[in-house]
């Protein structure tokens, strides 16, 4: 993407440094001694020392802030706006640190990709919602996972599995497919679809009911197995307002299915969000 350059005063000033230093060696040279010819030679210029163009380099740096429109809590009907804070790192093509978490990818060839991650479960409070007034909290907590990927003109399709360590010890699988292709030099237009698949002590933490939690919250028992638990789709644009400053916008729903939406805790299958941010790249 091709911006206008501003004038660096600073290559301007090195630029005539250069050009004073040539000088006097030219004049050096036509006022030496001939008796001095046999002398050791003068080491070669430095010519990359003293070069006007910016070196290349390999990272980049996002600090922004937005605010995200959501429901309250997972299958919730009632939504709220949170303001977060966000910085996107990345160093090469080999590590990232963004909201989520860090992703170091190892290994790329011919399109695919291999990372680790180390993440977080944001748990849950039973005072987020009246509808969990009994069901007790399920703590923050790490996650550690892998992803493997391919991509192919702007496609990406990419398989995860993030295992919680403590918390509600989850472990949860992510199947999907993104795409993002630029429709201007400033605008980026994305879209993804993903499944998700959880293990039986994750739809326990979150969708079931047992017997103490029924008579503290006056909802009836429910046990909740293993499965699908909901299928995302999602639709973004990133604008790029000059050559440091971006807005992006995503808006999706997610849809709760299996034994996650027949939970007394989900009072809506249908989980729309939104969220806009502003950033700024250094």
């Amino acid at each position: 993407m091709s911006f206008h350059q501003r004038t660096d005063w600073r290559l301007l000033s090195g630029a005539f440094c250069v050009t004073f230093m040539l000088i006097g060696t030219i004049h050096g040279a036509l006022g030496a001694d001939a008796s001095l010819s046999n002398a050791a030679p003068e080491p070669p210029f430095d010519q990359e020392r003293f070069s006007v163009e910016k070196p290349e380099r390999n990272w980049s740096l996002i600090v922004g802030a937005g605010g995200i429109y959501e429901p309250e809590y997972e299958g919730g009907d009632e939504f709220e706006v949170q303001a977060v804070p966000f910085i996107v790192f990345t160093y090469g093509e080999w590590l990232e640190i963004d909201p989520r978490g860090v992703t170091i990818t190892p290994f790329r060839q011919d399109g695919f990709a291999l990372s680790a991650t180390v993440g977080y479960e944001g748990g849950r409070d039973e005072d987020d919602a009246d509808r969990l007034n009994g069901l007790g909290d399920i703590d923050f907590a790490a996650t550690v996972g892998a992803k493997l990927s391919y991509d192919w003109n702007g496609l990406e399709l990419y398989a995860a599995v993030d295992q919680t360590i403590d918390g509600s010890e989850s472990l949860i699988g992510t199947f999907g497919a993104e795409y993002q292709a630029p429709v201007t030099e400033r605008l980026i237009l994305g879209a993804s679809i993903e499944a998700v698949v959880a293990n039986d002590k994750h739809m326990e933490a979150y969708f079931g009911v047992n017997a103490a939690q029924s008579a503290r919250s006056g909802l009836p028992q429910y046990e909740a197995k293993a499965g699908l638990k909901r299928v995302n789709v999602a639709a973004s644009a990133t604008y790029l307002l000059d050559e440091n400053w971006l807005i992006r916008g995503e808006a999706g729903v997610g849809v709760l299915t299996g034994d996650a939406a027949d939970s007394p805790i989900a009072e809506e299958e249908l989980q729309p969000s939104a969220s806009l941010f502003v950033g700024y790249k250094f």
